[in-house]
């Protein structure tokens, strides 16, 4: 039998060694952890869902890709429905919203050239809705989280997802130059629609459905008071909506084609616009002034199905996605935690898996409630592109049906006020 020579057996064992050497150093640099449950995405979802198991004594730990000051200056919706404020004083997280937040009875819609009508929330269901940024909340949400000793691990990278379809999923990620590895039990998406939670899904066990609306809202926020009421405005040249955050902050959008580009609309073109499309009264008394924000955002409706794949469960715009027509995507993110958050905490207390069994079912007769609001109102208020006398004339009728019709009233504000959590 031929024999390598002792040299290369010298160089042979040598190499072994060194790579033996390197494996111990990639073993040692990664710092392996556990936890119960691992929270993907620090937004308002995540957050809630953080702050409500640590006060139930549920182990938790939040990953964020964003640093803690890039999710904080995000600026998003602002319209809250009393079962979100309900959940919200149920944990402790109400304080400043009751102390600032602006109580509202509905909202508003204006129609060029026909009467105006209050979707009259407090009226159908007795109770009222909150205008209430979600920066505030989110201010909130962290806050909260750091009274209770807990932290934020931010700006995370090369996070993969491991074994989620067993009972022992993990995760490993960079953070700082350090590699992790956090083991838990388990796994909570709420990351959003752009995501890695929901893509780590393999495609043979997701269902999506959705719309690419087409047109998308070009919005600025303007630092002056609002007016009272969100409003949405109908009017031939598209839809405006007039929208709040805080006393001294306002939002407002206009419908434009997809193809328009930021740079092609200065402060005095918006204003214009906006202006003409509602009617002259209240045009008159919007309070313009130069813009602190301007975003063109197209508009889409989206649902995956199931919420859930193993040990990993959905939650917010990771699961779906509404038009901000309906004012709905923030709610159903805390719904979704609600719902979410009860089955774990009765997993962890009594040991039975049935609400976490029935989460994805519960969570999107919900969810599927608020797609169709939204696919409704977005219909409703804008008109389309190319579109023909025939589908213009339906618009009116419809319209002209809430006018009249106590019962057509009473189903839009109901249904606005968002369904019950059941």
């Amino acid at each position: 039998m031929a024999r390598c020579p002792p040299e290369v057996v010298q160089r042979r064992a040598e190499t072994e060694k060194l790579l033996a050497m390197e494996t111990e150093d990639v073993v040692t640099a990664m710092k392996t952890e556990r936890t119960q449950v691992v929270i993907v995405g620090a937004g308002p979802a995540g957050m809630l869902l953080g702050h409500i198991l640590t006060r139930c004594g549920i182990d938790n730990v939040v990953l964020e890709r964003q640093s803690k000051a890039h999710v904080l200056q995000r600026i998003r919706a602002g319209v809250l429905e009393a079962h979100s404020v309900e959940v919200l004083r149920r944990w402790g997280l109400a304080d400043r919203l009751d102390a600032v937040g602006a109580v509202k009875d509905g909202s508003q819609i204006v129609w060029q050239d026909r009467p105006g009508h209050f979707i009259d929330v407090r009226k159908w269901t007795g109770s009222p809705m909150f205008a209430y940024g979600q920066t505030m909340l989110t201010e909130d949400l962290y806050a909260a989280r750091a009274r209770s000793g807990e932290d934020v691990s931010d700006e995370v990278t090369q996070l993969t997802f491991h074994d989620l379809a067993t009972a022992n999923p993990w995760l490993t990620y960079e953070r700082g130059g350090q590699s992790h590895r956090l083991d838990c039990d388990f796994v909570a998406g709420c990351d959003g629609f752009q995501g890695l939670a929901r893509a780590a899904i393999p495609q043979a066990f997701q269902r999506n459905f959705g719309r690419v609306y087409p047109f998308a809202w070009l919005g600025i926020m303007v630092q002056r008071p609002p007016i009272p009421d969100f409003t949405y405005a109908y009017h031939a040249t598209g839809m405006a909506l007039a929208a709040q955050r805080n006393p001294m902050l306002s939002r407002y959008y206009i419908q434009v084609p997809l193809t328009e580009k930021i740079e092609d609309w200065p402060d005095d073109r918006f204003w214009e616009t906006l202006l003409l499309r509602f009617p002259s009264d209240l045009a008159a008394r919007i309070q313009t002034g130069p813009s602190i924000e301007k975003s063109i955002a197209p508009l889409r409706s989206f649902v995956s199905e199931p919420m859930r794949h193993g040990r990993l469960f959905l939650a917010g715009d990771a699961a779906h996605i509404v038009p901000p027509t309906g004012a709905k995507g923030l709610n159903l993110a805390i719904s979704d935690i609600h719902f979410l958050s009860t089955a774990l905490i009765d997993r962890y207390q009594t040991g039975s898996d049935t609400l976490l069994e029935s989460y994805s079912a519960t969570a999107l007769r919900r969810v599927w409630a608020a797609e169709l609001l939204s696919w409704r109102l977005t219909n409703l208020l804008h008109p389309m592109p190319e579109e023909d006398a025939f589908a213009q004339r339906l618009r009116q009728a419809e319209y002209d049906t809430l006018l009249r019709s106590e019962a057509a009233q009473q189903a839009l504000a109901l249904d606005y006020a968002g369904v019950p959590y059941l």
